[in-house]
């Protein structure tokens, strides 16, 4: 499986340039994002601002955003991340959820992911912090990584 990675730096990019000086062409925005791949949107504010500024683009119905709910408490950083669903674990299920044909097979590492989020709650009641494996994570670390698919890394 293939995966791109886009870090967005400047969010009027996901404008046209019609609405925005910054704005991309449409097929640049296309080449980047895809008109027909699911796009899973990692974001730190409302996930509702990115579909405003990307209603107008093609393939705007693949666009799933994942961002701040106005939930929790004081708690660790990375329980924040799970609390609105932007955490690595919430991310990959839904890569498996919305790539064809990968759920069926992928069941097993669903519940894997489960578990890891069942223990990391667990951890922090009784600690307090965030468990030590997820503190020291850090991309690329993971052996087989390189095994698991190339990745694709772009700014924008």
């Amino acid at each position: 499986m293939k995966i791109r990675v886009i870090n967005v730096l400047d969010l009027m990019k996901l404008q046209p340039p019609s609405e925005h000086p910054h704005g991309l062409p449409d097929t640049v925005f296309d080449s980047l994002f895809t008109t027909d791949k699911p796009i899973i949107f990692a974001f730190h504010g409302y996930p509702w601002l990115i579909h405003r500024l990307t209603y107008r683009r093609n393939g705007h119905a693949n666009i799933h955003v994942r961002g701040y709910k106005e939930e929790g408490t004081t708690t660790t950083p990375f329980d924040m991340c799970v609390i609105n669903d932007i955490d690595r674990f919430h991310l990959a299920n839904d890569v498996i959820d919305r790539t064809p044909g990968l759920a069926a097979r992928c069941a097993y590492i669903k519940q894997e992911i489960r578990d890891v989020l069942v223990d990391h709650r667990e951890y922090i009641r009784v600690h307090g912090d965030d468990m030590p494996e997820i503190k020291r994570w850090a991309w690329g670390a993971a052996k087989g990584a390189a095994r698991a698919g190339s990745t694709e890394g772009d700014n924008v």
